[in-house]
């Protein structure tokens, strides 16, 4: 996928992903490729959160696809809706090199106890 992780803490997480070997048949970035990008971001910084002998796993995914992108990079920005106990939420928005919005993600992710 090519992701690169710029930023990671539990409240806000930032990464890019080239648009080149992510995309349709049609040549436009493919809505699971952003899905990729934000779960990755939402999963990361949910078990930021949880710290150390804690677990996240994803329970629930939303995703809103406003543009599509051809060309270049998508830059991913995950900002914290809630951190608790035993749920993060997270809200993902992805844009292109000019700024514009391609996607908005929703990621909730239940915390439990590492059992491995």
């Amino acid at each position: 996928m090519g992701i690169v992780v710029l930023e990671m803490s539990a409240e806000r997480a930032v990464a890019r992903m080239p648009v080149d070997g992510n995309t349709q048949p049609v040549g436009i970035l493919h809505g699971g490729a952003h899905v990729v990008l934000a779960e990755t971001l939402g999963s990361i910084a949910a078990n930021v959160h949880a710290g150390p002998g804690r677990l996240a796993m994803g329970i629930e995914l939303n995703a809103s696809h406003s543009r599509s992108a051809a060309v270049g990079w998508v830059t991913g920005t995950c900002t914290a809706i809630h951190l608790g106990r035993t749920l993060t939420t997270h809200q993902v928005v992805m844009t292109d090199d000019d700024g514009r919005l391609l996607s908005t993600v929703r990621i909730t992710n239940f915390l439990t106890d590492d059992r491995g």
